[in-house]
C-alpha cells in the first residue's frame, strides 16, 4: 500500500497542495493518515469520495510523512495523475 507512495515521483503532500490539485482534477489516490485530526481530514476525505479518488487510510502521520519522504507527519499526500 505505502510501496506505490514511495515509489512515486508525482505526490504532494499537505493538505492545502492536496485540496488544491483534487479541485484541479489531478489526484488518482489519496492517503490519510488515520490519528490525523478528523474534524481537518473529514471534508476532504468526502471531496475526494464525490471526485471519485480512492482514499487509503494509513495508520500514523509518522507513518506517512515517512513514506512521503519527509522527517515530519503528515496528514494528507496525495498520488497524482
Amino acid at each position: 500500500m505505502l510501496g506505490e507512495l514511495r515509489d512515486s515521483s508525482s505526490i504532494y503532500v499537505g493538505l492545502k497542495q492536496s485540496r488544491r490539485a483534487l479541485e484541479e482534477n489531478k489526484v488518482a489516490k489519496a492517503y490519510i493518515a488515520g490519528d490525523a485530526d478528523a474534524a481537518i481530514t473529514r471534508a476532504f476525505v468526502k471531496d475526494c469520495e464525490l471526485a471519485g479518488v480512492e482514499v487509503i487510510g494509513v495508520d500514523t502521520m509518522a507513518e506517512l510523512g515517512k513514506a512521503a519522504g519527509i522527517d515530519i507527519g503528515a496528514a494528507v499526500v496525495v498520488i497524482l495523475k
